[in-house]
């Protein structure tokens, strides 16, 4: 959850450090920290809140040094403050680093080390990291790291540095962490773009695995020190992505960059009416499908569920991934496991993969990052094509996730000999278009925004394909403006939700023109006459609904499957803008990060 960076080389430390920690701000914004080495000692500084807290100090202008390490937290274990800040440091100070994970049996391994002497200042468990490594530090840096990640149970990425050794060291297990590779430099990071800015050459680190870095050199060991020769990748992204472009947030441009990710995630994807994924699955021996994901991801995978069973007959069961390995699941041979994770680092998918993979099963992931842990992890992988997505609230990247679903269908689907309407594939193609007639709305959708900006209650309905749809309109809702928003299958309203309607409550619909509408007409007009308030987005000017509507939002009409993908993005939008309306940073949303990477 955590951001990490790290330096070491001749440009002036503080500023790389500091560019990194920005561009990874969207992984947690509740403290942030510096700490380098600097004419043989160690210098430190935390600050309590964003960034700029950090960088505003005075004291951080006086900090230079050839090495250095940094950290932008999501607090799991002790309040935000500046005391639980990292860099954490040994008693004597000669050891500083920073931390992204859970150590779990910080509890014990405290006990122990107070018993012995240690003292600690914070209550974080990251803090036994520290004092491990000075127990065990006998003058060799690495050697005490190594020691000490033995007795560590957990996750972790980590970057070390101390005033006696002149390499940085990085760890990881089960949290991301990156080695950038550079001239005369080198670098350390949770994610690509803390440093893209210096360089496109990356390694992966793989789970318990450390990299001792100088400048001009980065060694790859494992933990018993045996040296492993890693691969250097290339970065394909440019700067410009991970930038926002002239537009005011990053959610925003993200929104508006889906008919190009949508663009890129269908590139070749689909030739004169034939998949071409690359794929080694044979559908014909999968007997059962389970999609497993968190949040936004999970949304995106319900959507899948009705798409893949509609197109192949395959069942297909939905799991959010933090129950899945906990319920026990009947998962085994003859079964495919889908993981979907727009960072491919998301922890309860990567344990839920581990399980299906133990139980015999097949596994397949759905990512954005290429390198991810994900990615690695799973046999076989479509990858989004979205770019990078940096705006916490997940827009492009579901949008994405839909559309490399809809192709495993149609690949499964025609493996299956399954004849599937040539309609969808012209819908396809004319997706980004459709999607760019949409955004044409967005003024409109402002405007309704602002009139609902002070409503403490919302209640999302649709059916079919859209009931996903009307879930995720309330996540983007609840988590950047914090009005309280429900997402329900419309046909279930009667069975609790009417209960919560009145004229304070605002009640949207999202109401296709297919074989549900008569039905969802009649919730809208069971809502009206409780004096509910109803924005509705749809396909279809019918009467009834222009008539119980309050505010209405007309989309362009497409198959039922694809109609999911355009109903979504005027709720994004209305998300966004009422969010802007009352005053919230959505790219920095209260108690969220990007990448929940812990368990």
């Amino acid at each position: 959850m955590c951001g990490i960076t790290g330096y070491v080389g001749d440009k002036n430390t503080i500023e790389v450090l500091l560019d990194g920690l920005k561009r990874l701000e969207y992984r947690g914004y509740d403290s942030s920290g510096v700490a380098v080495k600097q004419n043989g000692k160690l210098r430190v500084l935390k600050k309590k809140g964003k960034i700029v807290e950090l960088e505003k100090s005075p004291e951080i202008k006086k900090m230079n040094g050839m090495m250095g390490i940094a950290h932008t937290r999501w607090a799991t274990h002790g309040v935000p403050n500046e005391t639980n800040a990292h860099p954490h440091l040994d008693c004597k100070r000669e050891i500083a680093l920073v931390h992204n994970g859970i150590i779990e049996n910080y509890h014990q391994l405290r006990e122990k080390l107070q018993k012995e002497g240690h003292k600690f200042l914070s209550a974080t468990d990251t803090e036994v990291v520290a004092h491990l490594i000075e127990k065990y530090n006998q003058g060799n840096l690495e050697q005490a790291v190594l020691r000490a990640l033995n007795d560590i149970e957990g996750s972790f990425a980590l970057a070390i540095i101390s005033r006696n050794c002149d390499k940085l060291i990085a760890a990881r297990r089960g949290s991301p962490l990156i080695v950038g590779v550079g001239e005369n430099e080198n670098f350390v990071g949770s994610d690509v773009p803390a440093i893209l800015k210096f360089t496109k050459r990356v390694i992966y680190l793989d789970d318990d695995q450390i990299a001792v870095i100088s400048k001009d050199n980065v060694v790859v060991k494992n933990l018993s020190g045996k040296i492993i020769q890693p691969k250097i990748n290339e970065i394909k992204w440019s700067l410009d992505q991970i930038e926002k472009g002239g537009f005011k947030h990053f959610m925003i441009k993200e929104i508006f960059e889906q008919p190009q990710a949508i663009t890129n995630a269908l590139q070749g994807r689909i030739v004169d009416g034939k998949t071409q994924l690359g794929l080694k699955i044979n559908p014909r021996s999968i007997k059962r499908i389970f999609i497993v994901a968190c949040g936004t991801a999970w949304h995106a995978g319900l959507v899948g569920k009705y798409i893949i069973e509609k197109l192949t007959r395959k069942p297909v069961e939905v799991d959010i991934a933090s129950e899945f390995r906990y319920r026990d699941p009947i998962i085994g041979k003859g079964d495919l496991l889908i993981a979907v994770s727009q960072s491919g680092e998301t922890a309860d998918t990567l344990e839920s993969i581990r399980l299906a993979k133990k139980n015999g099963a097949k596994t397949l992931g759905v990512v954005n990052v290429v390198g991810s842990s994900i990615a690695r992890e799973v046999e076989e992988v479509i990858y989004l094509q979205a770019g990078p997505e940096i705006g916490v609230a997940s827009t492009k990247a579901f949008t994405t996730q839909v559309i490399c679903l809809i192709l495993l269908a149609l690949f499964m689907a025609e493996k299956l000999g399954i004849r599937v309407d040539r309609q969808i594939f012209q819908d396809l193609e004319n997706l980004p278009r459709l999607i760019e007639q949409v955004l044409k709305l967005d003024k409109q959708l402002r405007k309704i925004a602002k009139k609902y900006k002070d409503f403490t209650s919302s209640l999302y309905l649709g059916r079919g394909v859209n009931f996903p749809i009307a879930l995720e309109g309330a996540l983007k809702l609840k988590e950047i403006s914090y009005i309280h928003a429900e997402g329900y299958p419309a046909g279930e309203m009667k069975h609790g939700p009417i209960a919560l309607v009145d004229e304070k409550l605002l009640v949207v619909f999202v109401a296709n023109d297919d074989h549900t509408l008569e039905k969802v007409i009649s919730n809208m007009e069971e809502i009206r006459a409780r004096k509910g308030r109803i924005f509705t987005v749809t396909n279809t000017l019918a009467e009834k609904i222009t008539q119980v509507s309050e505010d209405m939002i007309l989309v362009p009409k497409a198959s039922e499957l694809i109609s999911a993908l355009i109903n979504v993005v005027p709720l994004q939008l209305f998300s966004y803008h009422l969010a802007d309306w009352r005053g919230i940073d959505m790219d920095k949303p209260r108690n969220l990060a990007k990448s929940v990477t812990v368990e």
